[in-house]
């Protein structure tokens, strides 16, 4: 609730989520979350998904775990109650799911997509596709996927081969897809499946359109991945012989459109890092506080929590944890406010960031436990093959960096990127060092916004985007003055940024390496 309330605007898109309700809200998220949820993560990475005879089945518990998701209303808080949903600000997802994440993120790999797909066919289907799948989606009576990858067409969409074709009674789908969470499983009888497919001759990616297409005649499981994590989330490939398909939206916009579903799934990453990190952070202090270790030896051992060292870690990740909180909240309320571009400029450092808060969050409780951690014993590095991930699906690490720099900040004159940096210079005014950071960020991204030639700022933009972090961390701590967070985030906040300044400075040196 601080972090809401920290959060300028909660108030004004509040409505009906009061303060008081607004923590009864959290409060059940996290019983059923702990209750109900948490009990099946660990047992369903032994156990994992199975195929057998072209069907997907789940881990047992997987089932009425997702249908308490349902049943409470978990799964469509944020659409729109005339289809199903609880027309909830979007910034109460944000708040709420990291809870659920935290504890199972496979299971809940099926409500995200499901989530997604239902807004997606809120804005963009025909209102006889959306009033038959919305609110069904909304229940849990059934679930959807996204359908992009290919053998050959990973990230490079333009190469995609799957076709659509109107054969004068309705559009039919041909073609294979890879990498698809939950393309089968028993959870639900019915799966929609959003597919993007070539529907004309054009080249590139305006010959894609989107079409629903549900499971049934002409849509095959040929088996799923044998994965480092995830165990419990099926990754499926799925093979469409001239299935049965429903256009969605308008032929030839289906990336376009499909953005809708993409955006919604990468704030989902980023709550997903926010909860396996909250875990893993609590794992860590838990252990630190019973495990003895050290001290003089005419003494009893000291709680390892004591050890420098061990506060030094904890510290990190407790202040890295509270940042993306914050940043999440903030990118949920500008959407809710309407102010989409201020969202979209967020969302691919949230997407990251929360990937890799993730990751070396279980790292570090690996650490803290130290060989136990190692173990199997513990659940610590079952986070740590699970959190792998989230760098990688929903665009990887280099596409959010591209798409930062060159689509949200670059674009349209760097209008996103001044609207921030007149934000956070105003929020930023009283504090000298905070000011310090934003400004030399604004330096730093001098040189890029007069570059012309695209493969040097391609080669930037990792390291860019990473300083851009920085600087909204340095303004985000503001909201949370005085806390150990702020504090240690600010002392370290300009070197930090320095050192990717140099790192983006020096990029060229990439393109021009021969024998590399």
């Amino acid at each position: 609730m601080d972090a809401l309330r920290a959060t300028p605007g909660w108030h004004a898109v509040a409505g009906r989520p009061d303060d008081a309700l607004m923590a009864a809200i959290l409060d059940e998220a996290a019983r059923l979350a702990a209750g109900v949820i948490a009990p099946l993560d660990g047992p369903g990475d032994r156990s994992g998904a199975r195929h057998e005879g072209g069907r997907v089945t789940l881990p047992p518990g997987a089932r009425d775990g997702f249908r308490a998701l349902a049943e409470g209303g978990w799964l469509a808080l944020e659409l729109p109650e005339a289809l199903g949903g609880a027309g909830l600000p979007l910034a109460v997802f944000a708040a709420v799911n990291p809870a659920f994440e935290r504890a199972s993120p496979a299971l809940m790999m099926a409500a995200g997509s499901t989530r997604a797909a239902a807004r997606l066919l809120a804005e963009h289907a025909d209102p006889a596709t959306r009033d038959d799948w919305v609110p069904a989606l909304a229940a849990g009576l059934r679930t959807a996927t996204i359908c992009i990858s290919e053998p050959g067409a990973g990230s490079d969409l333009a190469r995609i081969r799957t076709r659509a074709r109107h054969d004068g009674t309705g559009w039919r789908v041909t073609g294979d897809k890879i990498w698809i969470s939950f393309g089968d499983h028993d959870l639900t009888d019915r799966i929609g499946h959003c597919v993007l497919a070539r529907s004309t001759d054009d080249p590139g990616t305006r010959g894609l359109s989107l079409f629903l297409v549900e499971r049934g005649p002409g849509v095959a499981c040929t088996g799923i991945e044998r994965k480092l994590g995830l165990h419990a989330s099926p990754t499926c490939a799925l093979h469409f012989d001239a299935a049965p398909a429903r256009l969605i939206g308008t032929e030839g916009r289906g990336l376009a459109q499909l953005f809708t579903m993409i955006r919604q799934m990468r704030l989902t990453v980023g709550t997903q890092g926010l909860g396996v990190a909250l875990r893993c952070l609590d794992m860590a202090r838990a252990h630190a506080a019973e495990r003895c270790q050290g001290g003089p030896p005419d003494a009893p051992p000291l709680p390892i929590a004591r050890h420098p060292d061990i506060r030094r870690h904890l510290a990190r990740i407790a202040m890295r944890v509270d940042l993306l909180r914050l940043a999440l909240l903030e990118a949920a309320v500008s959407a809710d406010l309407g102010r989409d571009n201020r969202c979209a400029w967020l969302l691919p450092m949230i997407k990251t960031f929360g990937a890799e808060l993730a990751f070396d969050a279980a790292d570090m409780a690996v650490t803290v436990l130290g060989g136990a951690g190692y173990t199997r014993d513990h659940p610590a590095e079952q986070a740590l093959r699970d959190a792998r991930v989230f760098a990688i699906y929903e665009g990887t690490t280099a596409m959010q960096a591209q798409d930062f720099l060159i689509r949200q900040s670059l674009a349209c004159e760097g209008r996103l990127l001044d609207d921030f940096l007149d934000r956070a210079r105003g929020d930023c005014a009283d504090c000298p060092l905070r000011l310090a950071v934003i400004e030399d960020f604004a330096a730093l991204m001098t040189a890029p916004r007069a570059e012309t030639r695209l493969p040097r700022l391609r080669a930037q933009a990792d390291p860019l985007m990473r300083a851009a972090w920085i600087a909204v961390q340095a303004w985000l701590s503001a909201r949370i003055p005085g806390s150990a967070a702020a504090d240690l985030f600010l002392a370290t906040a300009r070197p930090a940024l320095a050192l990717q300044a140099a790192e983006a400075r020096g990029a060229h040196r990439f393109i021009d390496m021969k024998g590399h």
